[in-house]
């Protein structure tokens, strides 16, 4: 009897900070089994990739939101725009907590706002509720 390998929850991740782009790829590390992370280093990278229809798109996007290039809430705003990936639950990954940008990242349809935590085990525990909470919408049981 042969068992069935589980499905495997597809995340893009959009952050300029390399030092925070591994520090995410590490706490993801430990859900390898049922999650896997690409990454992009900006806005413009990020929607070229979400726009290449030989790409497999992702079940969801974590996208921060201070950028230098092009900020979090613009990179949101053309995903809305563009039919192939309007749909993409987008989840906002930010230190910053200030009401206005928690209300404006969700009038841009955010599926969801998370200040990162300080510490990285804050952190790990952080992505582990994204991972369960998201696995779960995508691969119901």
């Amino acid at each position: 009897m042969t068992t069935a390998s589980p499905q495997l929850l597809r995340v893009l991740l959009i952050d300029d900070n390399p030092a925070d782009r591994l520090l995410a790829e590490e706490a993801f590390a430990e859900h390898a089994g049922v999650v896997t992370v690409s990454t992009c280093e900006d806005g413009p990278e990020a929607l070229q990739r979400l726009q290449d229809e030989r790409i497999t798109l992702p079940d969801v996007v974590i996208l921060d939101l201070n950028m230098p290039q092009m900020s979090g809430f613009d990179v949101i705003q053309a995903i809305r725009t563009v039919p192939r990936i309007r749909h993409l639950p987008v989840v906002i990954l930010s230190t910053s907590d200030r009401p206005q940008d928690v209300a404006r990242a969700y009038d841009l349809l955010a599926s969801s706002y998370m200040v990162k935590s300080r510490d990285f085990p804050g952190f790990v525990q952080q992505i582990e509720h994204f991972v369960n909470f998201w696995y779960d919408c995508r691969f119901p049981r």
